[in-house]
C-alpha cells in the first residue's frame, strides 16, 4: 500500500483477440472502488483510488472475437505514463496458438510503461502478449492451464508456476500474472489491496461477490494427453490404457501390449509425451476419479478401487498431490449441482 495524492492510473489493454468480459469487468471493478474504500485507507487529499481506462492500438471501437465491440478511450501512443498496465485474456485459435508480432506498438509501449515504473499485469492468455516484451525472461509467471504446453515450448526462458492462480515477480514485484479466465478477480483484488489496502479489497470482494482462489488452479485443470507426437507405439499404448487404467501392474501391461520392453517403452513414452508411463497412468486415473466424484455419490473407497487403487489412503495422497484438494473437498466443490426447483406462486386471496 502506498500514500496517494492522485488516482492510480490503470490502463486495460484491448486487442482484436480480447474477450469482452474481463476488459469491461476490470474497468468497472476499479471504477467501483471509490465508495467502498475502507475508513483507514482513504486518500488524505480525497482523491479517488483508481482512474481506469481502456487503451488499444488505436482509439475507438475494437471488435472482439465474439462480435461485440470494446470502446477504447485512448491509443497507446497517447498514453505517456500510467501506474498499472493489464493485458486481459484473449480468445485464441482452437489449437491454443497465438501469432506473435501482431501488435508491435503495444509491445513497445508496455516496455516503456514498465521502464517508467508501471506494474505490468497479465490475466489468463494475456500473458502471451506480455511475453513478447521480454520483461518476463528469467522470471516466473502463471497462465491458463490449457496453454501450458504451448507456452513452455515457445518460451522456455520463462518459468511457469501452473499451480498458482497469482504470481508476483520481477523488480519490486512489478510483474503480476493471474491464471485461468476468471482469475482476473484475484488480480483486481490484489491490485486494490496493494495500492489502497486489504480492508478495501475485502469490501470490494463482499460487494461484488468476488473471492480469492486460494487453493490455486490445480483442481480446475483437465489433463490433456498429448497425442500429436508421431510415435505410433506410444499412441497405441495411450489408447489402450485409456480403457484399461484400472488394471494391476499397468506399466508392465502397457509394455506387453506395445511389444516393447519396459525400458524402451519408458524411454519412448517420456520422449513423446513428456510423462513417464507411471505418471501418465496416475493422471488418467485421477481424471476418471474426478469424473466420478463430480457426477455421483459413490464412496471414495469404491472410487479408489474402480480406478485401480486397492489402498484408499494411497489414492487420497495421489489425488491431493495432483489436484491440491482431498477427494472429499473436490466433491464438495465440483459436484454437479441440482437445479433449483421451481417454486409455486403463492395462492392469491379472494
Amino acid at each position: 500500500m502506498s500514500s496517494r495524492s492522485a488516482p492510480i492510473r490503470v490502463s486495460v489493454v484491448a486487442t482484436e483477440e480480447s474477450t469482452v468480459t474481463p476488459v469491461i469487468g476490470l474497468f468497472e471493478t476499479f471504477a467501483a472502488v471509490g465508495p467502498l474504500t475502507a475508513e483507514g485507507e482513504r486518500d488524505p487529499a480525497g482523491a479517488q483510488p483508481f482512474e481506469p481506462e481502456i487503451v488499444a492500438h488505436e482509439a475507438g471501437q475494437v471488435r472482439a472475437p465474439s462480435g461485440l465491440t470494446i470502446d477504447a478511450q485512448r491509443s497507446v501512443a497517447d498514453v505517456s505514463a500510467t501506474d498499472v498496465v493489464i493485458v486481459p485474456s484473449m480468445a485464441l485459435r482452437p489449437d491454443g496458438g497465438w501469432v506473435p508480432g501482431r501488435y508491435p506498438r503495444i509491445v513497445t509501449w508496455i516496455r516503456q510503461m514498465y521502464e517508467g515504473g508501471a506494474m505490468v499485469c497479465s490475466a489468463c492468455t494475456g500473458a502471451l502478449l506480455v511475453a513478447e516484451t521480454g520483461l518476463l525472461d528469467g522470471s516466473e509467471m502463471t497462465i491458463h492451464w490449457s496453454n501450458e504446453a504451448w507456452f513452455r515450448e515457445r518460451h522456455p526462458e520463462i518459468g511457469l508456476r501452473m499451480d498458482e492462480v497469482l504470481v508476483v515477480s520481477g523488480e519490486q514485484g512489478r510483474l503480476v500474472s493471474s491464471g485461468a479466465a476468471s482469475a482476473w478477480h484475484d488480480l483486481a483484488l490484489y491490485i486494490v489491496a496493494r495500492y489502497v489496502g486489504p480492508a478495501t479489497a475485502q469490501a470490494l470482494a463482499r460487494f461484488q461477490l468476488l473471492q480469492w482462489h486460494r487453493d490455486g488452479q490445480k483442481a480446475f485443470a483437465v489433463f490433456q494427453p498429448p497425442t500429436g507426437h508421431g510415435d505410433s507405439a506410444v499412441l497405441a499404448a495411450q489408447r489402450w490404457i485409456a480403457d484399461n487404467y484400472a488394471v494391476a501392474a499397468p506399466v508392465e501391461e502397457m509394455a506387453a501390449q506395445s511389444g516393447l520392453s519396459p525400458r524402451t517403452l519408458a524411454r519412448r513414452f517420456r520422449a513423446a509425451s513428456g510423462y513417464t508411463p507411471l505418471s501418465y497412468v496416475q493422471r488418467i486415473r485421477v481424471e476418471e476419479a474426478k469424473r466420478r466424484l463430480e457426477s455421483g455419490g459413490e464412496a471414495i473407497e469404491e472410487i479408489s478401487w474402480k480406478v485401480g487403487y486397492e489402498d484408499p489412503a494411497a489414492f487420497r495422497r495421489l489425488f491431493k498431490r495432483t489436484t491440491g484438494l482431498t477427494p472429499g473437498d473436490y466433491r464438495r466443490r465440483f459436484r454437479l449441482p441440482a437445479l433449483p426447483r421451481v417454486r409455486p406462486a403463492p395462492a392469491r386471496s379472494g
